[in-house]
């Protein structure tokens, strides 16, 4: 009984660990107001390797700086497994779904301007994430969405696209 009681303790210690959509969302917001970038809002999870590959590519070192100057990254935890729901961020999923993200695969990711409004989403064709970009046509997407959201320089955006191109196996 004592063990099942500080399982339940430690279980709810470690929930209350990992900060609320709003908590991890309030302070990039007014990062991003401050510096006058928009908000890349990657939803992922724990198992996602599409995820850690997009991770991967944005902190590439050939694109890394050009990201950080535009654009405020956050992320927020959805779809965990049973065993580690203690990872997803409380509003995560009701954010997302509001957003019209939910159940189209992760990564999705939405561009959002510093007061919180969607210019863009992860969608390339009417329900099609482009996930972590990858393909010709993913890769063109994207860049023609950084390029409409940001103050990328064409040789900016090429260096992006290049670096996204080697994602495709």
């Amino acid at each position: 009984m004592l063990f099942t009681l500080s399982m339940m303790q430690l279980q709810h210690f470690t929930q209350a660990q990992t900060p609320s959509a709003a908590e991890v969302l309030k302070p990039v917001y007014a990062t991003a107001a401050t510096e006058n970038r928009n908000v890349l809002l990657i939803f992922h999870a724990s198992w996602c390797g599409g995820c850690k590959e997009m991770d991967a590519s944005l902190a590439d070192s050939s694109i890394k700086e050009s990201i950080a100057k535009n654009y405020e990254i956050a992320h927020l935890t959805v779809y965990e497994s049973d065993a580690k729901k203690n990872l997803e961020n409380a509003g995560a999923l009701k954010l997302l779904t509001d957003l019209g993200g939910n159940d189209k695969g992760l990564p999705y990711w939405f561009i959002m301007d510093a007061q919180g409004n969607k210019l863009a989403d992860a969608d390339h064709k009417p329900g099609e994430n482009t996930g972590c970009p990858a393909n010709e046509t993913e890769v063109n997407y994207f860049i023609g969405i950084l390029k409409k959201t940001s103050k990328l320089s064409p040789p900016e955006l090429e260096k992006i696209r290049k670096r996204f191109r080697k994602n495709e196996q």
